[in-house]
């Protein structure tokens, strides 16, 4: 069983890379190289994978339609995009938060007052 605590293989679950072996779209140093690339923000790296993603089936599928069946690359493609969008936002969202906490902490400074050089006694 997979253990989705690392980023690469949270990575994989975000864009449905579950595959094993030889089925998986990308391999972990190439999701390595999105992580690196998006300074480890999993949202983001898994969004930049499926832009990847989204691009090779707007080149490769194009519209194809045999007898009953159909494809549209440019649809699938739209819709990759489209969850990429989202997880940029989730991603920006939770960036935000983040920087919401504070930065230092204040001090009380008014505490009683002495002579400048005096020392505090408890």
């Amino acid at each position: 069983m997979v253990e989705y605590n690392e980023p690469v293989q949270q990575v994989r679950l975000l864009i449905a890379d579950l595959d094993a072996g030889e089925n998986q779209i990308f391999s972990d140093d190439q999701l390595e190289g999105f992580l690196s690339i998006t300074r480890q923000s999993v949202k983001r790296a898994a969004a930049d994978a499926l832009d990847a993603i989204a691009s090779s089936e707007a080149l490769t599928s194009k519209v194809i339609t045999t007898q009953d069946r159909s494809a549209d690359g440019a649809k699938v493609a739209d819709a990759l995009r489209k969850h990429a969008a989202a997880l940029r936002g989730r991603a920006k969202e939770e960036e935000d938060a983040e920087d919401d906490e504070p930065f230092f902490m204040a001090f009380d400074l008014t505490g009683p007052m002495s002579a400048e050089g005096e020392e505090m006694r408890l």
